[in-house]
Formats: structure tokens, sequence, C-alpha cells
């Protein structure tokens, strides 16, 4: 990722798209401090703490800007420590652990306060050939004939006090359109599987690197959600503590971050105030193009008298 390419402003139809869409690009944009350093700020969105994809993606950029560009990232684990600050910036340390022939390592840690947030490693690979075999897609309705995430917002942010419902609706830089939806409000007990189609809401440039930090900015938006859906309770539910505790991505194929993406999760356990929950990502021609792995926190705190 270049700061050439991090220029270039998209062209979308819609003028708030393209507002949300650089938002994103210059929350991706880290600044070099030193070597192996890099700092980056929060969008003020009204949360307490700071969203956990966006620590993955920032991570992700920090690795990418150490490592040349003839090598992908095939794979990253992170572990969150403590939330984010939304107020203050985020300190991004990169190790350089291993530069391989096929292989590079990397091992980043983000600091707030002077202690350690989140931190995450990273495999990058040259591009190489080998033997190639994938689950095929399931069917799903075609995202453009689903209600955009905004829109189910809208309606649920009438049940919010005015200013939850602005932050509630505010213009988010992603497009996510739920198979089926689930009422945030209301949930309903339902098998712990849901299926989302996601992009970015503006053209990103064609750099590949940029579309796996913005993927795995995208990656942990519902994953959570997946184990709470057996148990009919959400994450607005105020004796509900939910938070990602871990998140790992395998990425296969190249894919756009700002076209279409199917993704497909399910939960095969919870226990011990955790949900496992996993992921799959298909381009639109079925391409299974990246993987992830995330277990949550799913802590139910008793009634206060």
């Amino acid at each position: 990722m270049t700061d050439r390419d991090l220029e270039i402003a998209p062209t979308v139809a819609r003028k708030e798209d393209q507002a949300a869409g650089n938002e994103l690009i210059d929350l991706l944009d880290l600044e070099e401090i030193e070597q192996n350093h890099y700092r980056a700020t929060s969008p003020n969105e009204g949360w307490q703490r700071v969203y956990g994809g966006q620590v993955i993606g920032q991570a992700l950029v920090a690795a990418s800007r150490t490592v040349p560009e003839d090598r992908q990232a095939h794979s990253l684990h992170g572990y969150f420590l403590r939330p984010g600050d939304t107020t203050i910036p985020i300190l991004y340390k990169v190790d350089r652990i291993r530069d391989g022939r096929s292989f590079t390592t990397r091992r980043v840690v983000a600091i707030q306060h002077g202690r350690p947030i989140f931190n995450m490693s990273i495999s990058f690979q040259v591009d190489e050939d080998g033997f190639s075999h994938q689950f095929d897609m399931p069917d799903a309705p075609a995202p453009e004939s689903l209600p955009d995430e905004r829109e189910l917002r809208a309606q649920w942010a009438e049940r919010l006090p005015p200013e939850q419902a602005q932050t509630f609706t505010r213009d988010r830089p992603i497009d996510v359109r739920p198979v089926d939806p689930v009422d945030i409000f209301a949930p309903e007990a339902r098998p712990p599987q849901q299926m989302c189609w996601m992009k970015s809401r503006a053209s990103l440039p064609d750099d590949p690197r940029l579309h796996q930090c913005v993927l795995a900015y995208l990656s942990d938006w519902s994953l959570l959600d997946t184990a709470t859906l057996p148990h009919a309770v959400s994450f607005m539910d105020d004796d509900m503590q939910m938070a990602s505790l871990d998140h790992a991505m395998w990425f296969h194929h190249p894919f756009r971050a700002d076209e279409w993406l199917l993704y497909v999760q399910d939960s095969p356990s919870a226990s011990g105030a955790r949900g496992l929950n996993r992921g799959l990502v298909y381009d639109r021609e079925g391409v299974l193009v990246a993987s992830a792995a995330q277990e949550g926190l799913m802590r139910r705190h008793a009634p206060t008298s």
C-alpha cells in the first residue's frame, strides 16, 4: 500500500458513500513516525471502545508496510487484550520476525496508554502455484435484492433515544446486506448460521494489499453475533457483555473488497461465556477468497437490584 494509492479519490454514485469510503481509506493510511512504528487514529462514532475490525485492519497495514511488494498476506492471528480508547491515537509497533525465501513473518503490537491492547502475527508468501480445492458457495439471493443495513438501522433507531439514534444511523464506510436479518431489539432463537453480502461503499485503488486490509476490517462486523443466534440475545441487551477475544484470517485468492463478497458464518460451539465463530468469504463468481475464525466473549450479567 503506497501513499500515492491512498491519495486516489474513488468515484461513486452517492456523495455520502464517497465520503464514507474516503474515511475508511484515511483510517487505514497510517502515519510512519519511526522505522517499524506507525500511528493511527479512530473515528468519533460515539462508541465506548475501538471497533475490533479497525485494529485488525490497521495492524495488517502496519505489517504490510515492512514487507516487499511481491509478497501478500496469507494468514493472520490476533488477540484482543484490552479495549481500545477512541479518544487517543494507537501506536503500532512491528517486529520483523523472519524474512525467508518464500515466507515473511511479522508481529504487530498495538499500544495505548503505554500498554498493549492487541497483538497479531501475520505471514506473507510469494505467489506460488499448487493444489486447489474449495467448498462450494451456498445459494444466496443477489445483494441488490436485499435491504441495505442502513435501512434496517433506520427502522431500529426508532426505538432508541434521539442521541443514540444519531450515532446508530450515521453513514458507515461498508455496505452490508444481511440475507435473513435479525431484529437486534427482539431477537428470536434460530440456528447459529447467517449470511450477508458486504463490500466497501466506495471504489478502492487497485492495490491488493489495501483490499486485504479492508476485508480484515469487514470480517469482524457480524461474526461474533452468530454465536448469539440460538440464545435470542443481542449486543443491545443491557445485561450482555460482548467482545472479540481473538481473530484469525486466511487469504486464498485475490479479490476486490469494493465488489460484493458473500460472508457465510456459523458457530459450532458456545461454552464458558465464549462463542466460537467461523466465516467463509466468497466472491460473486463463487470463488472462496478468504476464511475467518473468531472466539468472542458472550457474558450475561445478573440483574442488579
